[in-house]
C-alpha cells in the first residue's frame, strides 16, 4: 500500500497519519523527539507493509508485472493499490476523496511537530500537487512514477524511467482491480483488529 492507503488506515490524527506515511522517511535518530501519535503511526506502517508483503494476493499482483520492471514490482504494485483505492474511495469512506484531502493538508498545516527536512520538502510537495487525490487519475500515477524514479536516480545514480511502466497498469488494469478488490477488505480488518489489540494494551 502506498501514501493514500496508509493515511486511510491510520487514527484521525494528524500527527499519527503523518507517522503511518512517513515511516519510510523518518528513520532511526530521526524519530528522537517526535511525538508518540507519530511514532505509534510509523509502527502502524511497518505492520501494513508487512502484512502486504506477505499476503497472497498481493504475490500475486507483483507477478503480473514484466521485465524490466519486476526488480520494482512491489513498489510499482503499491501505487497502483492506491490508484483504485482513490477511483472507489466512496466505497470506503463518507467524506468525498477532495474533500478528506484538504481537510488532512489543512491540519497538517496547524500541526505543530517539527518534521527532518527531507521529510517537511516530501509533505510540502504533497500539498502542492494534491498528490493523493491524484492517485485516481492515469495521469497522477504516471506523475508519481515519474518522481519516484527521480528520487532513486538522485540515491543510486541510474535511471531507470518507472513511468513506463504504466504500461503495466494499463495492461492488467482489469486484473489490478480484482486484486485490490480481494485484498483491501482483508487489510482493512487486519488493521482493525490490531487498532483493537493496541487500545487494550493502552
Amino acid at each position: 500500500m502506498n501514501w493514500l492507503a496508509h493515511v486511510y488506515l491510520s487514527e484521525p490524527n494528524v500527527e499519527f497519519r503523518l507517522g503511518n506515511l512517513l515511516a519510510d522517511y523518518v528513520k532511526g535518530k530521526q524519530r528522537q523527539g517526535l511525538s508518540i501519535e507519530f511514532l505509534r503511526g510509523a509502527a502502524r506502517h511497518q505492520r501494513i507493509d508487512a502484512f502486504t508483503d506477505s499476503h497472497w494476493v498481493m504475490d500475486r499482483s507483483r507477478s503480473r508485472i514484466a521485465s524490466p520492471f519486476r526488480r520494482y514490482a512491489g513498489i510499482l504494485c503499491d501505487i497502483f493499490m492506491d490508484h483504485f483505492l482513490a477511483r472507489k474511495w466512496n466505497d470506503y469512506s463518507p467524506i468525498p476523496l477532495l474533500e478528506f484531502t484538504t481537510q488532512f493538508y489543512a491540519e497538517i498545516r496547524l500541526c505543530p511537530l517539527v518534521l527532518p527536512p527531507q521529510a517537511a520538502f516530501i509533505v510540502e510537495k504533497m500539498i502542492q500537487t494534491n498528490r493523493l487525490a491524484s492517485y485516481a487519475q492515469r495521469q497522477g500515477i504516471e506523475e508519481t512514477l515519474w518522481r519516484l524514479s527521480h528520487r532513486i536516480k538522485e540515491r543510486i545514480g541510474t535511471e531507470i524511467h518507472l513511468e513506463k511502466a504504466i504500461v503495466e497498469l494499463d495492461t492488467h488494469h482489469q486484473d489490478f482491480e480484482i486484486d485490490f478488490d480481494e485484498f483491501f477488505p482483508k487489510l482493512r480488518h487486519y488493521v482493525k483488529e490490531l487498532a483493537l489489540a493496541e487500545k487494550e494494551i493502552r
